[in-house]
């Protein structure tokens, strides 16, 4: 299906993901309406009901990507409502206004949720829960009222332009290029590494597959990969001798293995990851290196 002449909502624009996915729409030829708190096209406060609703009612959009997020995993009780805010009611906002219009949309869940590949875990922190509810509400939003509605839930997600320098790809990158020693874990979790490239095309195929519609399934590479596997591959590629000082700071509690099923989306849109992650984080490091010179 082509993007030329088709108009995109993508909410979360100024994000990291929803960054690069802006970029790839309007590559495709997407008519693309950005939405943030923080500006863009359109700066819209999505927790406000009536100013969501009435973000959609002036965009007329084909399709609604909604990335926008309070994007937290600490295990502090004050971020139950941070999360409730900015994961559930802007989700739910979103999905009112979608309803009104028949808008086919695309949302981002979270690896974190209980699902069929964890064994249906316990979210294992308010940001993990919030989206776990938002996800249930896409699919009443779905069976009730027949809103074309799909989730996606990434896994691990890194690349290039990652704003958020403490998430551990950048923030070790970042202190490899400045000749700094990073302050680390014991490096002992395991994830599962998916570059940005890859989750965007995912975002793209679920939008334009009528298979997608009321079905909710990860997006990563379904390999399992610790955080010291990560560094250690950083610093070779990095081209440093020395030692990663894992252990400085303590784990966080509650983490358990979080690896995608790539099944569901292999089988629904076609999608499977195509970036290793060798590959992934060489394009990572070379992109932070330039903007250091």
């Amino acid at each position: 299906m082509t993007w030329t002449g088709r108009r995109a909502l993508v909410t979360g624009a100024s994000g990291f993901i929803g960054g690069h996915l802006a970029a790839r729409l309007a590559a495709l030829g997407a008519e693309v309406h950005t939405v943030s708190r923080a500006g863009g096209v359109h700066q819209v406060d999505l927790r406000d009901a009536e100013a969501t609703a009435e973000l959609v009612r002036t965009v007329r959009p084909d399709v609604v990507f909604h990335l926008a997020s309070e994007v937290n995993g600490g295990r502090d009780p004050a971020m139950v409502r941070i999360t409730l805010a900015g994961n559930l009611v802007a989700a739910v906002n979103v999905l009112d206004a979608a309803r009104a219009h028949a808008v086919r949309t695309v949302l981002t869940g979270s690896i974190e949720e209980p699902r069929p590949g964890n064994g249906h875990a316990a979210a294992p922190s308010p940001y993990a829960m919030a989206k776990h509810a938002a996800t249930g509400y896409a699919d009443l939003y779905q069976r009730l009222w027949g809103l074309p509605c799909t989730v996606l839930r990434p896994s691990m997600v890194y690349g290039p332009a990652q704003r958020d320098t403490t998430k551990l790809v950048p923030y070790v990158a970042l202190a490899l290029l400045r000749g700094e020693e990073p302050r680390l874990t014991s490096g002992a979790k395991v994830a599962d590494w998916v570059y940005v490239d890859d989750v965007v095309e995912a975002f793209v195929a679920a939008a334009d597959s009528d298979r997608a519609v009321g079905r909710s399934f990860d997006v990563g590479t379904g390999v399992e990969t610790s955080v010291r596997e990560v560094v250690e591959l950083l610093y070779e590629l990095a081209g440093s001798t020395a030692e990663p000082p894992f252990g400085a700071v303590a784990d966080r509690a509650l983490d358990i293995t979080q690896v995608a099923d790539t099944g569901p989306a292999l089988d629904l849109i076609g999608w499977r990851p195509t970036v290793g992650l060798a590959d992934g984080l060489r394009r990572t490091l070379a992109w932070y290196a330039e903007r250091l010179t």
